[in-house]
């Protein structure tokens, strides 16, 4: 039951074959069994889950129920839930209570899905192997000595261990697609402006989306339902018509133009994955889709840009973090100025600090047009290359990361070997683009281990579904994306 996909166990509550309690309770007891290793979760509230649980029953034996009424869903710790302890995996949260919910949250629980509890995730989302945060790793269920990704490596885990049926995540500059690709599942960050920001703790405001993380890009795309929609609490959502995005699931591939970027197959990809990439795109040939060489000559310069303009944002959106209001105070302190530098230096890791440090210097007076002013430049120019590319093609792929999981504390002492895991990932974020990795296969460790890999799709504005078609398309004829680790059975 447990690798069932969201669309089988939605027609198993609406035959009445299992009740939403009993679902919900296998899955809590699997999160008893496997979550003390795996550390995928930081806050459960298994009465909060049964109750949720129990109405869900009641919406299904009441005719009202919908495709997700019933499923359990893991949502990042990220999202304010009322009720609900809302840390995003930093000590200066560690004690704080939601009092209102998220959009994504309200979303939810307006179809009757189940909250199995929050996820762990990199401090305020900076990371990408889900080690920054306070409250431990994560581990990866392939190979518990490897790391998920980050920052939605929780969601991540949870998925791929089968401690839920789907996730939640969000994505600033890969950390919806890098985990999935890390951990063998399907993640989509929606086009900047889908899915509402609102109750989303900021890291960097013009690049953070929401977004579904599960089993196959079917299973992504009844989420995506729930997910997107306007909502007037944020001011860079869209209004724009609701879409199905379940409707062209099932189209035929024959005459889609897929581009191949000359610059995500250059140096810094690892053959073993560059291997698997191929053969996932050699798949799509046969399928009926039109290979196109194109170039995005601005990619490399995707991770400085993006370091220069998160870390500006982070400073500012955690400048709020100040032990007054909410969050970590310091017990001993001389004066206000003392309050305030004692309660960050105690509530903040070391990753934020060194982004908020970035982002504070690029913002002064006298660099703000020589980092920030080029950079957000620069950031046109990338936007315009994916422009000019879908004029050559329909959707673009490649390699979500540049290598499978590394090993826990590999990379933990170089923050730029780090941030190079986002090569391909974060021009996506900086354009606002629609992006998504799906399982392609797996490479092998020196030591044996079989270590996912992950396929990139990106797709013009708003073009979701077509992602998802081309997605499932390959779903049909592949089983990569339902292969389970060993040991979580």
């Amino acid at each position: 039951m447990i690798n069932k996909s969201l669309k089988q166990l939605g027609a198993m509550l609406q035959a009445k074959e299992i009740s939403s309690v009993e679902l919900t309770q296998e899955y809590l007891n699997r999160i008893d069994r496997l979550n003390p290793e795996i550390n995928a979760f930081i806050t459960l509230d298994k009465d909060k889950t049964l109750a949720q649980a129990k109405n869900a029953d009641a919406m299904l034996a009441a005719g009202k129920a919908s495709a997700m009424t019933g499923l359990p869903i893991a949502q990042k710790d990220i999202f304010v839930a009322k009720g609900w302890r809302t840390t995003c995996g930093s000590k200066m949260l560690e004690t704080f209570i939601g009092p209102y919910d998220a959009d994504i949250i309200e979303r939810f629980d307006s179809v009757g899905a189940v909250n199995l509890g929050k996820t762990n995730m990199d401090e305020f989302a900076m990371g990408s192997s889900n080690e920054t945060s306070y409250f431990g790793k994560v581990q990866n269920p392939w190979d518990r000595s490897r790391v998920p990704g980050g920052s939605s490596g929780g969601s991540a885990a949870a998925v791929a261990a089968r401690l839920c049926a789907a996730a939640t995540g969000t994505d600033t500059g890969g950390s919806i697609r890098q985990p999935a690709s890390l951990c063998g599942l399907s993640g989509l960050k929606p086009t900047y402006g889908l899915a509402s920001r609102f109750g989303m703790i900021a890291f960097a405001s013009s690049l953070d989306q929401s977004g579904p993380m599960a089993k196959s890009c079917e299973d992504m795309a009844l989420m995506m339902n729930v997910i997107t929609g306007f909502d007037k609490r944020d001011s860079t959502s869209l209004n724009r018509e609701k879409e199905d995005y379940t409707r062209d699931l099932n189209k035929p591939l024959a005459g889609l133009k897929v581009g191949l970027p000359k610059e995500y197959f250059a140096e810094g990809l690892g053959a073993d994955v560059a291997t698997v990439v191929q053969e996932a795109i050699a798949e799509y040939k046969k399928l009926g889709a039109e290979i196109v060489d194109i170039s995005l000559p601005n990619t490399m310069l995707s991770i400085p840009v993006y370091y220069v303009l998160a870390p500006a944002e982070a400073s500012s959106n955690l400048s709020r973090f100040d032990g007054v209001r909410y969050g970590h105070r310091a017990k001993e302190y001389g004066d206000l100025m003392d309050m305030y530098c004692k309660s960050r230096a105690e509530g903040f890791g070391a990753e934020v600090k060194r982004r908020i440090l970035i982002g504070t210097y690029v913002l002064s007076a006298g660099y703000y047009d020589a980092y920030y002013l080029k950079a957000q430049q620069i950031r046109r120019l990338i936007a315009q290359d994916f422009e000019n590319a879908f004029k050559k093609c329909d959707i673009i792929m490649g390699p979500t990361a540049p290598s499978t999981a590394f090993k826990a504390g590999e990379k933990a002492d170089d923050p730029v070997s780090m941030y190079l895991q986002d090569i391909y990932t974060i021009a996506v974020n900086l354009a606002g683009l629609p992006g998504m990795s799906i399982p392609a296969g797996f490479a092998q460790s020196a030591d044996g281990k079989k270590l996912p890999v992950g396929l990139q799709i990106i797709g013009n504005y708003f073009d979701e579904a077509r992602m998802l078609n081309a997605g499932h398309a390959y779903q049909q004829v592949t089983d990569w994306h339902i292969q389970m680790p060993e040991g979580i059975e």
